[in-house]
This record gives structure tokens, C-alpha cells and sequence, in this order.
């Protein structure tokens, strides 16, 4: 199952210095029953890339709780075995909760598949939506056009070598 984990730069780097995406039980994101309900698509590449923004959006929540980090979002994407991924049903239903799997075990960064991170132009727009998204959460319409805004830059795509490039 690919599952697609929302990270900083710092924990990228963190990540690049371990060898280790995380040590389960970590939240990622997958095409779940509930994305596939709440995205109503049966094309499998097209549930991908919203599983993918949606772990940029919890990107996005990382880095409004550190500020910091630099203003880019940064999500892995990443084979687990089937039953090493599984979403809560209940969970589910919170529509702030749309693919969300628990990761049990340690993920190998070298396991990877790629990394998908914000260019250096995307920074302004993602430090607004990082600030904003509070606001957003609240029901600001203001605020969510703001948060809107970083999800116009798509995320680059960086091969697993890469990575020690991306984190110096």
C-alpha cells in the first residue's frame, strides 16, 4: 500500500540522519475507503494525488506548530506492507480526518519512493497559510482563500538520493 507521510524540512532531515521515516504508530495518508467516498473517483492515479494533498495539507499543519522550520511542505511517498497501514473508521467520518492511516512499525526511509517538496517561490505562500490556518480552521473565509493559496504550488518530485541535497 503506498501511504504518504507529511514531514518539515527539519524532519526530513531527522529522518535522512536516522535512516527512518518514522516508528510506528505514525499518521500518514492513503487512498482509504473514505478518500475514495469524499473524492468520488475510481481512477486510482487520481486518488493518489488526493491523498497526496492531503498529506501536504497535514504538512502544512506541522509547520504552523514550528515556525521554525522553512516555509515548504514536505510529504513521502512510500510502500508499506498492506496490513502495516490501517484507518480508523471512526476517524474517517471527521472530514479533517479524509485518508488518514496509522503507520504500526518502522519505515525504512531508504523504502521511499520518492519525496515531493514546495519550490523556493511557494515559501511566501505557504508561511501566509501556515499563519492562517488557524483562522481557517475557525470558519474564516478569508483565511481559507489564504490556506488555498499554498495549495496552488505543486509539490516538486525529488528522487530518494536527493534527499541529502534537499536537507542541507
Amino acid at each position: 500500500m503506498r501511504v504518504y507521510v507529511p514531514l518539515t524540512l527539519p524532519g526530513l532531515a531527522e529522518a535522512h540522519k536516522t535512516g527512518e521515516l518514522g516508528t510506528g504508530p505514525f499518521v500518514a495518508y492513503a487512498v482509504t475507503p473514505a478518500l475514495r467516498e469524499w473524492y468520488v473517483s475510481d481512477d486510482i492515479e487520481e486518488l493518489e494525488y488526493a491523498a497526496l494533498g492531503r498529506a501536504a495539507l497535514a504538512s502544512l499543519r506541522l509547520l504552523a506548530a514550528d515556525p521554525g522550520a522553512a516555509r515548504r511542505r514536505v510529504v513521502v511517498a512510500v510502500d508499506v506492507p498492506d496490513g502495516a497501514a490501517s484507518a480508523d473508521p471512526d476517524r474517517g467520518l471527521d472530514p479533517a480526518a479524509v485518508g488518514e492511516v496509522r503507520v504500526s512499525g518502522t519505515v525504512a526511509l531508504a523504502k521511499a519512493a520518492a519525496v515531493h517538496v514546495d519550490a523556493d517561490d511557494a515559501e511566501q505562500d505557504v508561511a501566509a497559510a501556515a499563519g492562517a490556518l488557524e483562522a481557517a480552521d475557525g470558519g474564516d473565509d478569508d483565511a481559507r482563500f489564504v490556506v488555498d493559496g499554498a495549495e496552488d504550488h505543486e509539490l516538486l518530485w525529488y528522487a530518494t538520493q536527493e534527499v541529502p541535497n534537499l536537507v542541507r
